[in-house]
């Protein structure tokens, strides 16, 4: 009786394959699921079947080790309550190209562990707040060709956001705005991708200026499918970033020093001015918790985007130090390798000049350093030169007479009394001359051209006293 009964459990459904611990049933034509699976499944495909709808009984048994369930390719309207509750252990879970218009807030209840559902190519006109609850670890949401209207922020904000989302598709929709202030600070463009392509976006100086950023930053969903994306980054027919380009802000510092407690203000690089009309600029604060600031709606306490696009920072704190960056559409005068960054240090250090005012400091000591060290090079050559290469006083000769400039034998010795001792004493010592070739130059006595002959220095190096002297006199003459 054991053995039959374990026949039984492990025998697969009649419409279905089974290989080990997966379960086919596509393209069996079934109106309703089969109820007897086995408990060992871990993959269960029923696409491509004539399934309306799904109920919360459509096991008789629990499926604890169901992981991945496909229902692909069906004609799914509904979802009830606890659909899935034979199932709480699914990983992946695919409803693509069903019937569904709306989602039970209470449909996706249970499944904890859900990491990607795929819900393209339904009707989904809007997705109410609290549809996903529960969905604590979903990473990967797919809702392109739908019919949503708008952007669905609660998925990231509010009560019913999902912590673990960073992949958001959206492509294919009917989307026409987008909370540009909003999605420049969310995390998940940034982590893995929010993909917008293919709606009816409208093309405005905020949306062209995010789209710039995110071409800057090599945002693979914009890249990928830039051509199904409005607001091309080569036409200028909208203007939105200010007219002369001679008034581009090229100059703006990069790096700002202030002490506690002042103003500081801080220009955005790249853009030109005055701006347009409807133009856009935002800025992102740096940290875990970054914030977008614009030109509309851009005061956050003590931080605000003035009309110029100038972030002002009253009364910095140690926690306003960081890289912000600035989104503005810069058009034609944007280049690949152009700093939209500014980095603020708030701590003890120079006053600044005055109030409201940005003083960059960034280079000031690696410039005062340079200098210190540079002035204690030329120094220490300048004692070398002094110390041994004075020229030392030749004898009269013919060399040193006639008051032109011709060839002229120089003697560089270690010290200059030391020649003149030489000279009185006819000590013998080793001295190098060399012969500076003017004639080329008539009109300069100073010409570097100067050489060295191999055999008045072997004269020098064999003889001593006067000896040497008369030899170098002989060569040059």
């Amino acid at each position: 009786m054991c053995l039959s009964r374990m026949i039984v459990t492990a025998t697969c459904p009649l419409p279905c394959l089974c290989a080990s611990d997966i379960i086919s049933c596509s393209g069996r034509n079934l109106s309703t699921m089969p109820p007897d699976f086995p408990g060992y499944v871990t993959r269960l495909d029923v696409s491509h079947n004539a399934l309306s709808t799904l109920l919360s009984n459509w096991s008789d048994r629990q499926l604890d080790r169901l992981t991945v369930l496909v229902l692909s390719r069906n004609s799914i309207s509904h979802l009830a309550p606890d659909t899935f509750g034979p199932s709480p252990h699914l990983r992946h879970l695919d409803i693509s190209f069903n019937w569904l218009s709306s989602l039970n807030t209470s449909a996706f209840r249970g499944l904890g562990e859900l990491e990607v559902l795929l819900l393209f190519g339904n009707r989904i006109c809007q997705t109410t707040t609290g549809g996903f609850q529960g969905l604590s670890r979903l990473e990967r949401l797919y809702l392109g060709g739908n019919r949503l209207a708008d952007f669905p922020l609660e998925l990231y904000q509010g009560d019913g956001a999902l912590p673990q989302l960073h992949f958001l598709d959206l492509s294919t929709n009917f989307v026409r705005q987008v909370p540009v202030q909003s999605l420049l600070s969310l995390a998940a463009w940034q982590q893995g991708g929010i993909y917008l392509h293919g709606n009816p976006l409208v093309c405005d100086c905020a949306l062209r200026a995010m789209l710039e950023y995110w071409e800057r930053r090599g945002f693979r969903p914009l890249l990928d499918y830039r051509e199904q994306y409005p607001c091309s980054l080569v036409q200028e027919w909208l203007n939105c970033s200010g007219s002369p380009p001679e008034r581009l802000y090229g100059t703006v510092e990069v790096g700002y020093q202030v002490e506690s407690g002042y103003c500081l203000m801080l220009p955005c690089p790249g853009i030109s001015l005055p701006l347009q009309k409807g133009a856009a600029v935002f800025w992102l604060t740096p940290g875990q918790g970054s914030l977008a600031l614009g030109l509309t709606g851009g005061q956050n306490g003590r931080l605000r985007v003035l009309a110029n696009g100038t972030l002002e920072i009253q009364g910095a704190l140690q926690r306003d130090s960081g890289t912000y960056t600035c989104v503005a559409v810069r058009g034609q005068n944007r280049r690949p390798n152009q700093n939209v960054e500014v980095t603020v240090y708030v701590g003890n250090g120079t006053r600044p000049a005055q109030s409201g005012g940005a003083r960059s400091t960034a280079g000031q000591h690696f410039n005062t350093a340079f200098t210190t060290l540079a002035s204690c090079v030329v120094s220490i050559i300048l004692v070398l030169l002094y110390l041994y290469l004075t020229p030392c006083r030749c004898g009269g000769g013919r060399a040193a007479g006639g008051g032109r400039c011709g060839r002229q034998a120089m003697l560089l010795c270690a010290d200059p009394r030391e020649a003149e001792l030489a000279d009185r004493s006819g000590a013998s010592g080793k001295r190098v001359a060399f012969l500076e070739t003017v004639d080329r130059y008539p009109e300069k006595c100073g010409a570097k051209q100067s050489a060295v002959d191999t055999a008045a220095t072997e004269g020098i190096l064999k003889n001593g006293g006067r000896a040497w002297v008369q030899d170098l006199e002989d060569h040059v003459v």
